[in-house]
């Protein structure tokens, strides 16, 4: 198995500031399992390679995000790569788009969380959250 290849382009294109991105620094990150249920009680927007739930906490606090791949991804190696691919999307797309108050867990895929291209994971986050917050409405 080939090792994968780097895509420069697509971390700074999918991000719209890269120097915003550069100095922003990591999200909130959901630890507990009671907050992951309550997150999955929430909404949920599928993508092609992960699932997004989100869900309104109802004060002004910044945003959390969480983010959980099952053994139906793969062995423990591929489960973390999915985990270390979300978390990466998470931090360059969600310091513009996460909105404070909110809780976002990103769930991987079976196959897809590891192999789709990371430029367009970054632009379908970003279309979920859109979706999600009503800005394309």
């Amino acid at each position: 198995m080939a090792p994968p290849k780097a895509d420069v382009a697509g971390q700074i294109a999918c991000a719209a500031d890269a120097s915003a991105v550069l100095s922003y620094e990591k999200p909130d990150i959901l630890k507990r399992r009671a907050d992951f249920l309550r997150v999955a009680k929430g909404k949920r927007m599928p993508c092609p390679a992960f699932l997004v739930q989100a869900r309104a906490r109802g004060d002004e606090s910044p945003f959390r995000v969480g983010f959980t791949c099952s053994k139906k991804v793969g062995n423990a190696v591929m489960r973390n790569r999915a985990k270390r691919r979300l978390r990466e999307i998470a931090r360059l797309v969600m310091a513009g788009q996460g909105q404070a108050g909110w809780d976002y867990v990103l769930v991987g895929r079976p196959d897809a969380t590891v192999s789709r291209d990371f430029g367009a994971m970054c632009a379908d986050l970003e279309h979920v959250l859109q979706k999600l917050h009503g800005a394309g409405q």
